[in-house]
């Protein structure tokens, strides 16, 4: 009888064993595929201002609902989404509480359609419109993974929780180097709202949207949640020095760095002979600037001779500035000739406005790429014309062809008049 219940007691120890050696593998698979999913966090303003009934006859509540129930309907399942409110559940006057009041409503992860609509159902327009908490912890709540990060922020008011500036909190997120983006969409705005929000989404890469209609909010969080199922080049953080010589060296890809104001940044590219240099950068205004700044990017030699250089200007509006360039180095006789080391430059005649902080230093994304060059002289410049030349050529001719038609007919005119 003994025995009889060790076997039995051995055989369900083998069988445990192997369950958990088939289960634990499909476990770790599945955390690797996690890993590397795309993670989009909605943050919905439920404050009291949602009450109004401004949007298609309803309220802006009913409308964000409605535009959560198409979304989360029609969410890739390669995104682990999640959903946080802020406003949502203190109704009183205590500014204190009303401005710690943002709550997971659904976590990061797989998305179950049926409990997230539930959630979302509860939903009640309540309190307060603490923005930068909100903003703080929805990217805690995607922290981790190695996919693409993304906050879609939904809001019908500016913040009411200041100092604790949500411009500022998305400074601090992009600072961080997370790779986080964050796009904002503002209900029925106004001015001050609208400024807020834009400042918000270009402190991190992202885009500002207005939106009257319920079916502008669902296709444009349709189309940020999509966005973010699309692969993307990952920017790699770097950091340019203030000389040439102790500039990083960079291949062809994407990167991403911080420039003060007036600073300049230098990086290294080495360029095989037969091949061409393409070189851009942008440049986040990301905060309220004095008019007229501009942008500079130069390519130079390592003995500091300028080869070619890119710019542009901006006339004070917040946005993102961009310029670039074309180094094409020409071919060699020689089997084994050796690269060139071209220096890029990067610097800003940007100025704060009174009050405005200067640091950190503004958001700039630079994008290297050594390609092929051109076969011949002709591809590369033709004085910067290229195939134009047969248009310009054409245009030469046809002018010609007309000018000659144009005069036999006046003489053949004043041929006629004098006649008669």
């Amino acid at each position: 009888m003994i025995r009889t219940q060790r076997l039995a007691a051995g055989a369900c120890a083998l069988l445990a064993a192997l369950t958990a050696g088939i289960a634990f593998p499909a476990g770790a698979v599945a955390d690797e595929t996690t890993a590397n999913a795309p993670k989009v966090n909605l943050v919905l303003d439920v404050s009291g201002s949602m009450r109004a009934k401004d949007i298609d006859g309803g309220t802006r509540m009913a409308a964000a609902k409605q535009a959560f129930n198409e979304v989360l309907d029609a969410t890739p399942e390669t995104v682990l989404l999640g959903i946080r409110t802020l406003g949502a559940n203190y109704p009183g006057d205590d500014r204190k509480t009303g401005c710690k009041d943002t709550a997971r409503l659904y976590p990061v992860g797989p998305l179950d359609r049926t409990e997230a609509k539930t959630a979302v159902a509860t939903l009640s327009p309540t309190g307060w419109t603490p923005i930068g908490p909100a903003l703080l912890a929805a990217a805690d709540d995607l922290d981790g993974g190695t996919g693409s990060k993304r906050i879609v922020l939904i809001s019908d008011g500016e913040d009411t929780c200041a100092p604790l500036d949500p411009c500022e909190v998305a400074r601090e997120i992009a600072a961080k180097g997370i790779r986080l983006t964050i796009d904002t969409l503002g209900l029925v705005p106004n001015v001050k709202m609208r400024q807020q929000l834009s400042c918000i989404a270009e402190a991190t890469g992202g885009t500002y949207t207005s939106v009257e209609h319920t079916d502008e909010l669902t296709d444009k969080v349709n189309q940020l949640v999509d966005r973010a199922a699309d692969p993307v080049v990952t920017p790699v953080a770097t950091r340019g020095a203030d000389s040439c010589a102790k500039a990083p060296t960079l291949t062809s890809g994407l990167y991403t760095d911080r420039e003060e104001f007036g600073q300049e940044r230098w990086y290294r590219v080495d360029v095989d002979p037969g091949q061409e240099l393409r070189a851009s950068v942008s440049v986040s205004a990301d905060r309220a600037m004095n008019p007229d700044y501009g942008v500079l990017l130069r390519a130079v030699t390592a003995h500091g001779r300028e080869i070619v250089r890119g710019e542009a200007a901006g006339i004070g509006r917040t946005d993102v500035i961009s310029t670039g360039l074309r180094y094409p180095k020409a071919r060699s006789d020689e089997d084994e000739a050796p690269a060139e080391t071209v220096c890029l430059q990067v610097t800003n005649s940007f100025s704060a406005a009174a009050g405005v902080k200067t640091t950190p230093g503004m958001p700039l994304e630079l994008t290297v790429d050594v390609v092929d060059g051109p076969s011949g002289a002709s591809d590369v410049a033709s004085f910067g014309l290229g195939r134009g030349w047969w248009l310009l050529g054409a245009l030469v001719l046809a002018g010609f062809l007309a000018g000659v038609l144009w005069g036999w007919l006046s003489r053949w005119r004043v041929a006629v008049w004098r006649t008669n």
